[in-house]
């Protein structure tokens, strides 16, 4: 078949940076559907032509040029057709180390200095295109929480500021913020993703429950760094330095942010600010479409971490109270989880980053008593004696309180 084939973008970046190797992107250039699909393709592409080879299964996308033509991300007129060049369908792209291509032979096409931006470690926009599309912020903040050493050029700066001030930002669907927001917090520093949304003033229009809480201050006797936003980066870094999943590190970021909301004649008590989180952090979720594992988290941890934290106080009774509110005899994979984001949040200070967190180990041991209870012969024991729905769950209860207080 005609057709020239050259690997390009994140798989051409990360092999010059001897990074281990991610899934290949190519594109074929002076080819056309029709002999793409007679060689044994498929096509899968909905908005412009993208094919999946016949053998590896990679994508493979004809060499296109695009054009603006409404707000948002899918606002673009695509011409796909042999005519286009690689240098024109790189012209097109975000960045210029995501704009090198590799042909079959290894040579390396780069007309945007790619290479040279690598070295020096620089996000830099291959042309002023770059404000047309708004996922092309949120991809370069996520880049940025992967590749912690590398800045952001001014000129690209201005141009993410650009892109909010003009209200292509709020042109973004939920579908493609989550993607990118979850992928950035399973980077290394995920804190520097929201950095760069801070910065350009994205993060105000995205995420404003977690804007406003930088410069919110904190009692400096149990938060050292002071500012609430601050304290979300730290925890959020811990989350990450503890290789958490994306149900806790999404958990850690929503934790707080009924201190946002803080009135500022208490300050900087945050009394209450659990239950005001809880809310604030449903209501991201129903914005962005976030999945249930991660908005239930969220929603326990902002409950229940003042009271996990504050558990090594609690009796037998209290325990077991907190134990069933956490759904913890149902869910205990989950309670885990819970209490691994309660212990980034306790580590998530500065000072505090090496320090042990008893609450973590001490209740997954009273959990695992209470469990061992045999609920049923509880139940029945109590049936036997006459008692009801309520009272049959009191003496569950109780068993549990015993089992507990025998191991305090």
């Amino acid at each position: 078949m005609n057709g020239r084939f050259y690997v390009v973008g994140g798989a051409v970046r990360d092999a010059l940076l001897g990074l281990p190797a991610s899934d290949r992107d190519w594109v074929v250039v002076g080819s056309t559907p029709e002999e793409l699909v007679a060689a044994g393709f498929r096509p899968v592409g909905r908005d412009f032509p993208v094919f999946l080879h016949p053998e590896t299964g990679e994508e493979v996308a004809l060499a296109r040029t695009e054009r603006k033509s409404a707000p948002g991300y899918r606002g673009f007129t695509i011409h796909a057709d042999p005519s286009v060049t690689l240098e024109e369908d790189l012209l097109r792209r975000d960045l210029t180390i995501n704009a090198i291509a590799r042909a079959e032979d290894g040579t390396l096409v780069d007309p945007h200095g790619g290479q040279r931006d690598l070295q020096a470690r620089v996000f830099r926009h291959v042309s002023d295109a770059f404000v047309e599309d708004p996922v092309r912020l949120l991809r370069l903040a996520r880049l940025a929480a992967r590749f912690t050493d590398f800045s952001v050029a001014p000129e690209t700066e201005a141009l993410l500021e650009r892109l909010v001030a003009d209200g292509e930002v709020d042109a973004l669907v939920p579908e493609r913020v989550w993607q990118e927001l979850s992928r950035g917090l399973m980077e290394a520093r995920p804190s520097r993703m929201f950095e760069i949304l801070r910065r350009c003033g994205a993060l105000a229009r995205l995420l404003p429950e977690l804007d406003r809480l930088w410069g919110v201050p904190q009692p400096p006797e149990h938060h050292p760094e002071v500012d609430c936003g601050v304290h979300a980066m730290l925890v959020l870094d811990m989350a990450a330095r503890l290789q958490t999943p994306l149900t806790v590190r999404w958990a850690c970021l929503m934790h707080d942010l009924g201190k946002g909301t803080t009135p500022a004649e208490v300050l900087p008590r945050h009394l209450g600010h659990e239950g005001r989180s809880a809310v604030l952090a449903q209501a991201v979720a129903e914005r962005w479409r976030v999945p249930n594992p991660c908005r239930e988290l969220a929603d326990l941890v902002a409950r229940e971490h003042g009271n996990i934290h504050r558990s090594n106080e609690f009796g037998a009774a209290a325990v077991v109270r907190l134990l069933e509110r956490c759904d913890a005899f149902r869910r205990p994979e989950r309670f885990a989880e819970a209490l691994l984001a309660c212990e980034c949040d306790a580590r998530g200070r500065t000072g505090h980053e090496d320090r042990p967190y008893p609450p973590r180990e001490r209740l997954a041991a009273l959990l695992e008593a209470a469990r061992g209870i045999d609920t049923a012969a509880v139940a029945a024991a109590a049936a036997a004696r006459g008692a009801k729905g309520p009272q049959i769950a009191a003496a569950i209860q109780m068993a549990r309180a015993d089992a507990v207080g025998a191991v305090l």
